[in-house]
């Protein structure tokens, strides 16, 4: 395996508690050879190599975006008192639009139900739609969330880091091991270790996702996110995952989450209809 080194400049209650604690707490508050300008090969594709890491990181997030649609799946897992818990989604999202539909499935009993219906999300630029989350909520309505004015940027909160977010992260890249190439689901990847800066990833994110991120730099207790990234060899971002840290004020005990983020299908054709006014639910949100 190739090693390189790059630098530039409680229990079972409280996991589940706290795996969900965006979901959550957030609505009851709602009242390498790096990418080169050509593969070489004739084709127009990017080529990934392990002599400049940072540079193929750097443009993951504007080669997904060429490559416009992609069918994901996503995990989110909390360790808290020895239990780990783990929220799963699958969906679809445009690179073009940052906009995606995903279904989400909470842990068995972790909202007090046995048999909790997964909560449907409409992701968008600066903003998040859920469906079936919350208390009296009636069925037919949408909880929607301001995402620049969480502290985690949505990087947390619905049980699913946003995949443009997960992508922009990767801007703010340093300490950037390259750890050779293997292979996920019948194509070979390069995997990259680092350590992603929120401050950073800010600064240089594109208009529709800096507004959030900067939240998130923000409100996290640690700037630093360690990662791994598995690019293809046209520079697309297959698999990421990100371990953040954070906690819910200066007293509670530091929370590590990992968000994983995997992307096939790539070209698929999405279409996202946000919800009207009126199906936004506007009164008061119970937990439970």
């Amino acid at each position: 395996m190739v090693v390189q080194q790059y630098r530039d400049g409680g229990g079972a209650r409280a996991a589940r508690a706290l795996a969900v604690a965006g979901v959550i707490a957030v609505t009851a508050g709602c009242v390498g050879g790096g990418a080169d300008s050509g593969a070489g090969d004739g084709s127009g594709q990017r080529s990934v190599a392990a002599g400049r890491p940072l540079d193929a990181l750097g443009q993951a997030a504007d080669v997904l975006v060429e490559a416009g649609g992609a069918e994901t799946r996503t995990s989110m897992e909390t360790a808290a008192g020895g239990t780990r818990v783990t929220i799963r989604g699958q969906g679809t999202y445009d690179f073009r639009t940052q906009m995606g539909r995903l279904k989400v499935v909470l842990p068995q009993d972790a909202a007090g139900a046995d048999d909790h219906r997964p909560i449907t999300e409409l992701l968008a630029p600066g903003a998040l739609y859920m469906k079936n989350r919350g208390a009296g909520v009636p069925d037919d309505k949408w909880v929607r969330i301001d995402t620049t004015t969480l502290k985690d940027g949505n990087l947390l909160t619905g049980g699913v880091t946003d995949p443009m977010a997960a992508a922009e992260l990767l801007r703010g890249a340093d300490d950037v091991t390259y750890a050779g190439t293997s292979e996920l689901a019948g194509v070979t990847v390069h995997h990259y270790r680092g350590v992603a800066d929120l401050g950073r990833a800010a600064r240089a994110a594109s208009p529709q996702s800096r507004g959030a991120l900067s939240a998130a730099a923000k409100g996290f207790s640690k700037d630093a996110v360690p990662f791994d990234a598995y690019l293809d060899e046209e520079g697309r971002l297959r698999k990421v995952r990100h371990r953040f840290t954070f906690s819910a004020d200066s007293r509670a005990p530091e929370v590590s989450v990992v968000s994983t983020l995997l992307l096939y299908g790539f070209g698929l054709p999405v279409t996202v209809k946000l919800p009207d006014e009126d199906a936004i639910y506007t009164g008061e949100i119970r937990q439970g």
